[in-house]
């Protein structure tokens, strides 16, 4: 439970100020309110939390926190009401409520996290983002720093969804392909209509949040796959923040949906093991790490099983992770490739899923994605539908997985760019 929140601010100008207090009583969330873009200053969230069996007679819990330049009204405006919210730095202002009222509470906040932009939420389960920034000065408000709070006990592990085949045969999968969603509304690189043409500031985010909306509801996938570059690491100094985004609409919908990496994807503040931790935590996620002693992250299998209660697979969907950048840019410029050691997992694990496979009693399938393209997608002469808006940035060393894809029959694999 928590007891206390505020925010402390600190200068390197000032060899008295300091972000830390007492670690025995106070735990710091490490995202500086700045997003680190102050030059000399910094700023932290810290709260004093107990567990439940700690709380005495004397503690208070945090019912309610909310963030305004006034004190909050209350539903009843007593002066006993009013003054029961107490104020903090950053224009936190905290109800709290003896222990022994409030301790078995759900409505009790026991943990908070901090995000940005305005565009900010969260899909964890009992979580909720507050819809005004921390007012500790302009920089806060313009960075659009947000807390976000949890209420009652953290959940247990979430137990990962079962795809399976519809009543009438079909399973529907919506690849979503290098959204590049940024930390706060991001900037439009190639707007359709133009800023000149619409008369409006193009903001990338919501525009993109918009289609993918529009496209979910019209389509209703029975799964997405996220084929990497979701968040686009340069213009995502809080990654999570990104992340996020994207998920909530799945959430939102209760949309089962995976997730492999781009070359963007850690190029923020946060690395790849990091960012599926994210993905391996939330609501609907079938993504995983995969194996430690596999070359990257993200190498993994989703069976989707027959319709009712089969345990039969109908379809195999492998993931594996192409990394970013080419290690050898002398000799092979561009990007990276897939690796002995992922050829030799998922040759391995196809040829002992193919005895189960071979007992289900219509034709099973397998479908591979992955993020840079194989070097065969440069061949010329191969059908496509749609716009080539750009050609295939593939890597310039063939590493032969494709003949292994056609070894063990998968029919198709579905790439980002």
């Amino acid at each position: 439970m928590i007891t206390d929140v505020t925010v402390t601010a600190c200068s390197s100008l000032n060899p008295f100020s300091s972000c830390k207090l007492d670690p025995e009583s106070w735990y710091r969330v490490d995202k500086d309110l700045y997003l680190r873009s102050g030059w000399t200053s910094s700023a932290y969230v810290q709260f004093k939390r107990k567990k439940e069996e700690e709380l005495g007679p004397d503690d208070k819990v945090v019912i309610d926190l909310k963030i305004s330049r006034l004190t909050p009204q209350s539903e009843s405006v007593g002066k006993s009401e009013i003054e029961a919210w107490e104020p903090r730095p950053g224009g936190i202002w905290l109800k709290r409520s003896s222990s022994r009222h409030a301790s078995d509470s759900e409505s009790a906040v026991t943990y908070v996290d901090v995000l940005y932009g305005a565009d900010a939420v969260d899909p964890r389960p009992n979580w909720e983002v507050k819809d005004t920034p921390i007012l500790l000065d302009s920089r806060t408000e313009e960075l659009e720093t947000r807390l976000s709070i949890r209420r009652g006990h953290p959940q247990a592990k979430l137990k990962k969804p079962v795809p399976r085949i519809n009543e009438n045969g079909k399973f529907k999968v919506m690849q979503l392909a290098d959204l590049h969603m940024s930390t706060g509304l991001g900037h439009c690189r190639d707007p359709v209509p133009t800023e000149a043409e619409t008369g409006q500031k193009c903001e990338a985010d919501p525009r993109t949040l918009e289609f993918v909306e529009r496209l979910l509801d019209e389509e209703k996938p029975d799964m997405v796959v996220f084929s990497g570059d979701q968040v686009n690491g340069e213009t995502a100094p809080d990654a999570q923040s990104a992340l996020y985004k994207s998920v909530k609409l799945l959430v939102d919908r209760k949309i089962p949906y995976a997730a492999i990496f781009g070359n963007h994807d850690d190029e923020g503040d946060l690395n790849r093991e990091q960012l599926m931790a994210l993905y391996e935590d939330l609501p609907y996620s079938l993504a995983v790490a995969g194996p430690e002693d596999i070359d990257g992250v993200g190498n993994y299998v989703v069976e989707v099983l027959d319709w009712g209660k089969s345990t039969h697979s109908a379809l195999t969907l492998y993931f594996l992770d192409t990394h970013s950048y080419s290690p050898d840019e002398r000799q092979f410029r561009g990007y990276d490739w897939i690796k002995p050691s992922q050829t030799r997992w998922f040759k391995n694990t196809a040829q002992s899923l193919r005895r189960k496979h071979q007992e289900y009693n219509h034709i099973h399938m397998n479908v591979a994605f992955i993020h840079i393209p194989l070097p065969e997608y440069r061949s010329s002469g191969k059908y496509f539908k749609g716009s080539w808006m750009e050609p295939p940035t593939a890597p310039g060393f063939n590493s032969g997985f494709k003949d292994a894809l056609e070894e063990e029959g998968v029919l198709f694999v579905s790439c980002g760019q």
